[in-house]
């Protein structure tokens, strides 16, 4: 064999992806009794064919099949570290479940309703900051405090509570309605609270007592909205509701000064202008009242076309009202120069509007909507539902009914024209996570497929949908991404419609529709070398290839895919397609429990891979060998030859069905997720699983990897989405710093300890969580005289959390009968020390005071009846004449010697009566027992007398 040449590690030699070689490669020759590789070595010139045989030292630790006789190809670089732990994070869940939501004073978090629950999320990124629970109770309606400590709910239990933001605890709570409560409000003073309920009251309430200073009846419907006056020094309440009216009232002469009535339908939303003298309502009716509250007459009425929900005014010398000054002079829209009031309304149509109060016109609109609507019906087309104006001009706040906030910002385009585009989506609730994939050179994009007719594209960096894909008419069941040869990103889905589409993610529309399935297109799969073709699977049992040759730059319309390919696969849905690294092998996993192995571009049959015991739900090929790895309902995951399709390892471990896997590490390591919510990470050299993550909290449908940073993405059925990084170099510095602090303060400890400095080892040891060496340093304690001032130095140091952990080591020593003095020796200045009100505040106190009792009682009888028995001996010895009676003490230890007479009488009497059924013995062997008994007593006495 020739040897490798200078420069070049054996140990280094890493396989490559099958039918990868270069040009001018040669494949390994098979010689009698060996298999031969071949090793290419780029550095040199020409690089040099070495045939090396797979059992030599060289190709040790590489994935399997070791026991096939396959030709494979290896190439010098850098062996990759194996993972051994994963670090998890939480980029998306959950938020927001519709509803009644706030905004703090200054755009910093947004309290909103999530079912029964409260969440405080980052108004920046979403990420929920605290949660709470409000009993199961659904949430009706909101409130903040003006200066953002206090929070109000209500729901449909009626029960009004306050919370304070900073310890998230209620402080007080108390029902008045009798009905839901629809609406709250909260005085600029921030002394007061109304609320407006399903049963036409409107109540108003004293903050700090809790009781009810103003009690409203009036409305002849279910009031849905409520305002205080911005100006604290004008107590005016003002109410809507679905009577079509508004009403005001007067809290100091308590009763309803004016009634508004204009409208013909549910007055959806109120706002104050600027000044404070005009009032707009807006309703279902499609109008804008203006009012003027000096007279309590309509100044205007604005027709909006559409059903508006909500209204807000612009504030002058803000961003907006500076877009909008800059706007007008754009489209030289002529308005009059008396002080106009501005104001937005969103509704129906899901499109942003800026009125003004003079003509009437509408000054701005939205060219089209960001909303995604769904094309099944009209009905479902939703738009907005809230819109405020965020403080600090952070731009404007507008809610959809599909849960998703968008964060509108003025902007001066290149052009010199002044815009409002749409600079963060976040997306409150995505139900069921069905697929997904990292998109970008970088993968800084993530494209989630969920149970919606869209493909939603998030931004890693702040979570924000950056944008939405939406065209086909059914729920989106697969995707997948590539970057094409000319330097396009590609995204690929495939619906429930039964067609596919192909699209664009610079220009973000469709540039492909493909059709010819007769079921929902269930897999989709790029290409992964030429990239000019992909693959789908359907539920009609037929694979497709579908080319994408006729693609062209700049297509207003998405053309009609061509098909190359198509062959009737299985005979059941087809659930997972993978392609080959090389573009010549495709696999397809099926609910029939098999997968077939497929040769492009003919789709010509190579090898069906039987084994597993339920449905196969995902495939894939190896990046460095001649294998796939498929994952089954059966609760396993098996690795497959592709030449002759036999199984070669099975890893178990899952307790569900395992729904997708892939490789990690170079083909080195598997990653996997199920239906049990575990993710998993495998060896493949040992099939061992080293670690498992339990982060979801049901089915985990979608998994997927990162070709660069290896880092993986899982989602499922809670909605939730995480991403895993690799944190096997932090976790091994971590512990290795770890490990040198626990040194260092070992030393500490012994020099402390060394110094008889008692109270900073104990505090050291605490530290160390060293229970052992605790107990060594409180029983010298216990040796020395004066020692209490240091054991109370030590203690007083102590937190709740530490004086827990004390307590469990106490009541560990307490149980064993050679320890059981220190513990209590700690314990008694730890009752000391402590006063029970503090001691009630440890958490589990009552757990760990009921493991303690038993055990002291248990040794306070054993010490009882060893004092006892010192009396005893203490009396023989007095009545022989060997010691002299302490005559101070005599009557004392008399009485004492007393009562341990009656009590052995009467221990000698209950003995007899359980003799009694006995057979007694003869009154002859009682004599010569009494005998035996006096010999030995005169015997003992002798012996006494003796040695005195």
């Amino acid at each position: 064999m020739p040897r490798l040449p200078a420069g070049v590690n054996s140990g280094a030699l890493q396989p490559m992806p099958p039918g990868g070689l270069g040009p001018g490669a040669e494949l390994g020759q098979d010689v009698p009794g060996l298999t031969l590789a071949t090793l290419f070595l780029p550095n040199l010139p020409q690089p040099p064919t070495i045939h090396l045989p797979l059992q030599s030292s060289v190709f040790q630790g590489l994935p399997p099949p070791f026991s096939q006789r396959h030709s494979y190809c290896f190439c010098s670089m850098a062996s990759l570290p194996l993972k051994k732990n994963y670090r998890c994070e939480t980029v998306l869940q959950q938020f927001y479940g519709g509803g009644p939501l706030v905004v703090s004073s200054d755009g910093s978090f947004i309290a909103c309703s999530c079912g029964d629950s409260i969440n405080i999320i980052d108004s920046s990124n979403a990420s929920i900051k605290s949660t709470i629970e409000a009993d199961s109770d659904t949430i009706t309606a909101l409130a903040l405090s003006p200066d953002d400590n206090l929070l109000f709910s209500a729901g449909h239990s009626r029960q009004i509570r306050v919370w304070d933001l900073s310890t998230l605890k209620c402080l007080r709570s108390w029902k008045g309605h009798d009905g839901p409560v629809s609406g709250m409000a909260c005085h600029a003073s921030g002394g007061l609270l109304a609320t407006a309920g399903a049963d036409r009251k409107v109540l108003v309430w004293d903050i700090d007592g809790g009781f009810c200073t103003h009690f409203f009846k009036g409305h002849k419907g279910v009031v849905t909205s409520i305002i205080f006056h911005p100006d604290s020094d004008k107590y005016l309440l003002f109410s809507g509701s679905d009577d079509a009216t508004v009403r005001v009232w007067d809290l100091l002469a308590k009763k309803c000064v004016a009634i508004l009535e204009r409208h013909f339908s549910t007055v959806t939303s109120l706002a104050m202008s600027e000044d404070g003298w005009t009032l707009l309502s807006v309703g279902r009716d499609k109008v804008v009242n203006l009012w003027d509250l000096r007279d309590y007459s309509c100044k205007m009425t604005v027709p909006t076309y559409e059903v508006v929900e909500a209204v807000c005014i612009i504030r002058p010398g803000t961003l907006f009202a500076s877009f909008l000054s800059s706007y007008i002079h754009q489209t030289k829209k002529k308005i009059s120069g008396s002080p106009d009031i501005y104001f937005i309304t969103v509704g129906e149509r899901g499109v942003v509007r800026i009125w003004n109060s003079d003509c009437a016109a509408c000054l701005y609109e939205q060219k089209s909507s960001d909303v995604t609507f769904s094309s099944d019906s009209e009905e479902s087309k939703r738009g907005f539902t809230a819109v405020m104006m965020l403080p600090l001009d952070q731009g404007l706040l507008c809610v959809t009914a599909d849960q998703q906030f968008f964060f509108y910002t003025p902007v001066e385009l290149s052009d010199k024209k002044s815009e409002m585009i749409l600079s963060k989506r976040l997306v409150g609730y995505n139900e069921e996570i069905v697929d997904m994939k990292f998109l970008g050179d970088e993968e800084q994009y993530l494209a989630v497929a969920t149970n919606l007719e869209h493909v939603q594209v998030y931004d890693l960096g702040s979570m924000s949908c950056s944008y939405v894909l939406a065209g086909h008419s059914e729920i989106i069941l697969c995707l997948d991404t590539c970057i094409s040869s000319m330097g396009r990103i590609l995204i690929v889905t495939g619906s429930k419609d039964n067609n596919v589409r192909l699209w664009d993610a610079e220009s973000r529309c469709c540039i492909g529709v493909g059709t010819g399935h007769m079921g929902a297109v269930g897999a989709i799969a790029f290409s992964k070398k030429q990239r000019n073709f992909f693959v789908s699977g359907s539920s009609d049992h037929t694979i497709k290839v579908w080319s994408l040759d006729d693609l062209s730059d700049g297509v207003e319309q998405p053309i009609n895919l061509k098909v190359k390919a198509v062959v009737a696969a299985h005979s059941k849905d087809i659930n997972s397609l993978a392609v080959a690294p090389n573009d010549s092998l495709v696999c397809s996993a099926s609910q029939d429990r098999t997968a077939c192995v497929w040769r492009l571009p003919d789709l010509v049959s190579v090898v069906t891979l039987r084994g597993h015991k339920r449905g196969i739900w995902s495939v894939e090929f190896s990046p460095v060998d001649q294998v796939v790895i498929t994952a089954s309902g059966d609760k396993t995951i098996k690795m497959w030859s592709v030449s002759d399709g036999s199984c070669l390892k099975t890893f178990e471990g899952h307790t569900s069905s395992v729904l997708r896997a892939s490789f990690l590490t170079r083909g080195a390591q598997i990653v996997s997720c199920g239906a049990d919510g575990l993710v998993k990470l495998w060896m493949v050299r040992t099939s061992e699983c080293i670690s498992t993550y339990d982060k979801h909290e049901n089915k985990v449908w979608a998994l997927a990897v990162g070709k660069k940073t290896e880092m993986f993405a899982t989602g499922g059925s809670d909605a939730h989405v995480n991403l895993w990084y690799d944190s096997t170099a932090s976790d091994k510095e971590e512990a290795f710093r770890k490990e040198e602090e626990g040194v260092l303060k070992g030393q500490e400890l012994e020099n402390a300890v060394t110094d008889a400095d008692y109270t900073k080892a104990i505090q050291i040891a605490f530290e160390l969580r060293r229970p052992h060496k605790l107990f060594e340093l409180f029983a010298r304690l216990c040796r020395k005289r004066k020692a209490e001032q240091q054991i109370e130095n030590a203690l007083h140091g102590l937190g709740k959390e530490e004086f827990r952990q004390l307590f469990e080591y106490v009541r560990e020593w307490n149980t064993k009968p050679k320890l059981c003095h220190v513990a209590q020796f700690v314990l008694f200045r730890l009752f000391n020390i402590l006063p029970p009100t503090e001691i009630i505040e440890i958490k589990g106190i009552a757990e760990l005071v009921e493991g303690l009792i038993p055990y002291s009682q248990r040794h306070f009888s054993r010490i009882d009846r060893l004092v006892r028995s010192t009396f005893l001996l203490d009396y023989t010895l007095t009545g022989m004449s060997v010691i002299e009676p302490n005559s101070d003490a005599q009557q004392v230890k008399s009485n004492s010697l007393i009562r341990y007479d009656e009590s052995a009488n009467e221990q000698a009497d209950l003995n007899s009566e359980k003799a009694a059924p006995k057979k007694r013995k003869s009154q002859k062997a009682l004599n010569g027992s009494q005998k035996k008994v006096k010999s030995a007593d005169h015997t003992k006495a002798a012996a006494i007398s003796l040695q005195a």
